[in-house]
């Protein structure tokens, strides 16, 4: 496996962790973590992370959305789409990539072929967050125009808007897609989607950068300050709080290898730390390796070297709406469901072709060499000289 972290000095670090045999008498295996490789694509810090079993792609102030394969140890190229900060990445499977940045434009790329197979201005703002469903036929997304939008993958459309009192900065499903939770400064409202109305909020001490679902029921919640806690999402307590780190924690990831159920840590401090759940969440966890990057870290992820994905792709456009089950939960609530803005549909009115491969990809769309982007910024930099 690989650990690979982002950080404001425009570096993307990749770390080698091997679980060693337990020597003598020891009960627990020693992780160690090695320096595999330093990616320096990005001419700006690195602002988001995403993996799949082949690729880890990482996102940039620079606007760009760099790929690197993971098997040949190579940089595989640029995605230059956006004009803005991207704010999110998400893969689902191994087809799909969605980006989401401060442009207000959420892109869903066919990781096979780096082509732009949809562009959806999403949000009037930026797009700060969004979460795809595991079922791979909804997407949850806030930004910055106090928003919680809902869209249909299947048909590549906006299913609905939700207006929210605040800006929301983290939006994410459960595992089971049977909740959701949305994260506004240092609230988390918990929302049913059965009845798509919030069953309760949690309060954190201070603003929150992370949060993670360790099961149905568990939340793992982080932000600016040293301390990781676990909360139920039905009782609303905090299960257990650790110190996890000597600054704020910027991100969170976890994953589960046999006998291990491992939560990931990144902070300001500089350090990478893996940590191994207990089976009741109620224990702290305990450490199982760190490593110090000497970096202002931004974000994180982990690379695990498996065969393949059970997610292999999102739903082909052609089903028939299997979506509409999960839409009518969430369009249950009355309160403030604005009405779907026909005249964005009827601008949007090609049928999504998200897993459509014959779209041919607009300029501007594909992947580019790092060089050539390198050409590419460098003229459009003259432009704008030129024009002023």
């Amino acid at each position: 496996m690989e650990l690979v972290a982002g950080c404001y000095e425009q570096v993307l670090f990749g770390f080698a962790v091997r679980p060693e045999p337990a020597a003598g008498g020891d009960h627990e295996q020693k992780w160690t973590p090695v320096a595999d490789f330093t990616h320096h694509a990005h001419t700006a810090s690195l602002s988001a992370v995403a993996v799949n079993s082949r690729f880890v792609v990482t996102g940039s102030k620079d606007e760009t959305i760099h790929i690197y394969d993971m098997k040949k140890k190579v940089d595989h190229g640029a995605l230059v789409h956006h004009n803005g900060t991207i704010t999110c990445l998400k893969f689902y499977g191994n087809r799909h990539l969605i980006s989401g940045a401060e442009d207000g434009v959420i892109c869903v790329w066919d990781a096979k072929k780096w082509e732009c197979l949809k562009s959806i201005k999403a949000h009037k703002g930026h797009v700060t967050f969004l979460s795809i469903h595991p079922s791979g036929k909804l997407a949850l997304s806030v930004g910055t125009d106090k928003t919680l939008r809902t869209w249909n993958l299947v048909e590549g459309r906006s299913a609905f808007i939700k207006n929210i009192k605040q800006n929301a900065h983290i939006v994410e499903w459960s595992p089971r897609g049977e909740k959701y939770v949305v994260v506004m400064l240092n609230k988390i409202d918990i929302y049913q989607l059965d009845t798509a109305s919030v069953s309760g909020t949690i309060t954190n001490e201070k603003r929150i950068s992370s949060v993670m679902f360790l099961s149905e029921s568990v939340l793992a919640v982080a932000g600016d300050e040293e301390v990781v806690r676990f909360f139920d999402c039905d009782s609303l307590m905090c299960l257990c709080e650790f110190k996890a780190h000597d600054n704020r924690i910027k991100d969170m990831f976890s994953f589960e290898i046999p006998e291990h159920h491992v939560i990931v840590t990144a902070s300001s401090d500089g350090f990478v730390k893996m940590w191994k759940l207990k089976q009741n969440k109620k224990v702290p966890p305990s450490l199982l390796c760190e490593v110090k990057t000497n970096a202002r870290l931004t974000c994180l992820g982990v690379w695990l070297d498996r065969v393949t994905d059970t997610k292999e792709s999102l739903p082909p456009a052609a089903e028939p709406s299997p979506v509409s089950k999960e839409e009518s939960k969430i369009k249950k609530e009355a309160g403030n469901i604005v009405q779907e803005e026909e005249r964005q549909s009827k601008a949007n009115t090609k049928k999504c072709g998200l897993t459509d491969d014959s779209n041919k990809p607009t300029k501007g769309n594909t992947l580019v060499s790092t060089k050539k982007r390198k050409v590419v910024e460098m003229l459009e930099k003259k432009k704008k000289k030129k024009k002023i």
